[in-house]
């Protein structure tokens, strides 16, 4: 059996993609929601593709996302190494890195493979541990 390593949790982490452009918000106190249902990327240990949905909920601040740099951001994935829960977490930041929501989440539901799916979701802004 072959084990799973640093390489692989970290891969797709760094990788630079293309940039989430935004535009000025002009109303206060909504939620956005954008929908990605045919979200594709690579599993790094196997090499298999990984199919799913991303959803971004998130409440403007100042700014809101551009939805073409963000078709663009996605594309870029479909050829990229990474693990689905590094998906969600590094779209997550890149959302807020973009437009510093007052709040934010990205959920991925990604398909069954093996007989088994994953459902990920992470949040903006981290809550506290409990303990």
């Amino acid at each position: 059996m072959i084990e799973y390593t640093k390489k692989h949790s970290e891969a797709g982490i760094k990788e630079k993609l293309p940039d989430i452009l935004t535009f000025f918000n002009s109303y206060k106190q909504y939620e956005i929601e954008i929908v990605i249902p045919e979200f594709t990327s690579i599993c790094p240990r196997t090499g298999l593709p990984d199919f799913g949905a991303i959803t971004i909920r998130y409440v403007p601040e100042k700014l809101c996302l551009e939805l073409k740099s963000l078709k663009m951001y996605f594309l870029a994935y479909r050829e990229l190494g990474i693990f689905n829960e590094n998906v969600v977490n590094k779209v997550l930041e890149d959302v807020v890195k973009a437009c510093q929501p007052k709040r934010a989440e990205v959920v991925g539901n990604f398909n069954a493979r093996g007989g088994i799916s994953i459902n990920v979701t992470a949040r903006y802004p981290k809550k506290k541990a409990v303990r």
